[in-house]
C-alpha cells in the first residue's frame, strides 16, 4: 500500500451459507493493508458480508492468553455460517453478543443478521474452513429475514448465470467483459476456474428454491415465542392454552410435511436435512423431532430406509 493512501473498504456480499463454506480458495495481498479474500466456486472474491438466520448456538471459550472468544453459529436454508467475536471486536459487538447468548441460554428464538469480515483457515491436514469476523449484528424481525433471503437469493442467481455463461468463453478478461459478465465477478471467475475446475449446481439450484420458498412465505416460519409468567396462584389452567399449544404442534407437523413435499426427489429427505430447514425457519430443533416422531408413529411418513423419510401414499 502507498504511503498516506487508505485503505478502500471492501463492499458485502449478501451470501448464503452454502456458497461461502463451499470455498477453499483465498487470495491475500503481499502488503500489510492488503485485504483477504475467500473466492467462492462461482468467482465471489469476498471480504465482507452480509448475514442472516437463525442464531443457533454462541458459546464462550476461554484462549490461551486468558481472553474470552464467542463462539457462534448463524442459520440459513442452505446451512451454517461460523463466526467468532473476541477482544478485537467493537466493543458494541461485544455488548451485543453477551445479550444474545443470555437471550438464546433463556431458549428464545434469535434472528440475527450481521455484516462480517471473510476469514480462511487451513489446517495441517490440509483442511480448509471459512469464518466470519463480525463488525456488527442486531436483532431483525422475520420480515425483515425475508427482505434478506431475497437479497441473497438474488445475488447467489445472478453469480450462477455469470457461471453459465462464462463456461463456453475464453478465459481471460477481455472475454469475459465482451459478454457482459460483472466487473466484480471477472477475476474471481478466472481463479475460481483454475482452482474448482468443472462446478456442479444443481444444490445451489435447490437453495435457490429453499430460500424463495421461505421469503414468500410458501414454507410456514415458527410462530413468535410466547413470553411466560410466573404463576402466583393456583389457577385452573386455561383451556385456551391448551388449545394453542396442540395447534402450535399441528402447525409443526404440517411444517415437517411440506418439507418432505418439497424436498424429496424421490428417495425421501434424510434426517439432518429436515431438522436442519426447520431450524432456519426458527423451529426448536427438538420438537422438530419430536413432530417427525409423532408422524411416523401415525404412519403419515415412513422410512424407505433408515434416516430417510417420505410421506405416504
Amino acid at each position: 500500500m502507498q504511503p498516506g493512501k487508505r485503505a478502500r473498504r471492501q463492499p458485502a456480499w449478501h451470501m448464503l451459507a452454502s456458497e461461502f463454506s463451499d470455498s477453499t480458495l483465498h487470495q491475500q495481498g503481499s502488503g500489510e493493508f492488503d485485504p483477504l479474500f475467500v473466492i467462492t466456486k462461482l468467482g465471489a472474491k469476498v471480504n465482507r458480508l452480509v448475514v442472516a438466520g437463525l442464531l443457533e448456538r454462541l458459546e464462550p471459550r476461554e484462549t490461551a492468553n486468558g481472553a474470552t472468544l464467542w463462539q457462534g453459529q448463524l442459520r440459513d436454508p442452505s446451512g451454517l455460517h461460523y463466526f467468532s467475536v473476541g477482544d478485537y471486536a467493537p466493543e458494541s459487538m461485544r455488548e451485543l453478543t453477551v445479550q444474545l447468548a443470555s437471550r438464546i441460554d433463556d431458549g428464545e428464538t434469535v434472528m440475527l443478521i450481521m455484516t462480517a469480515k471473510a476469514r480462511y483457515f487451513q489446517n495441517d491436514e490440509g483442511a480448509v474452513y471459512t469464518s466470519l469476523r463480525p463488525e456488527e449484528a442486531a436483532v431483525i424481525t422475520r420480515s425483515n429475514y425475508r427482505n434478506w433471503l431475497v437479497k441473497a437469493a438474488e445475488g447467489l442467481l445472478e453469480r450462477m448465470d455469470a457461471h453459465d455463461k462464462s463456461s463456453s468463453l475464453e478465459k481471460n478478461l477481455q472475454s469475459l467483459a465482451s459478454a457482459g459478465i460483472p466487473e466484480n465477478l471477472r477475476e474471481g471467475i478466472l481463479l475460481a476456474n483454475e482452482h474448482y475446475g468443472e462446478i456442479d449446481l444443481e444444490n445451489y439450484r435447490l437453495n435457490i428454491m429453499q430460500t424463495l420458498d421461505i421469503a414468500e412465505d410458501k414454507m410456514p416460519s415458527a410462530p413468535a415465542p410466547k413470553v411466560t409468567t410466573p404463576q402466583t396462584s393456583l389457577d385452573v389452567a386455561d383451556e385456551s392454552s391448551s388449545a394453542d399449544s396442540a395447534d402450535a404442534g399441528t402447525d409443526l407437523k404440517q411444517v415437517m410435511l411440506d418439507l418432505i413435499s418439497r424436498l424429496d426427489q424421490g428417495e425421501g429427505v434424510d434426517f439432518d436435512t429436515l431438522l436442519s430447514n426447520a431450524a432456519a425457519r426458527g423451529h426448536d430443533r427438538d420438537a422438530a423431532e419430536s413432530s417427525l416422531d409423532d408422524l411416523s408413529e401415525d404412519g403419515t411418513v415412513h422410512e424407505p430406509r433408515f434416516g430417510w423419510f417420505k410421506i405416504t401414499v
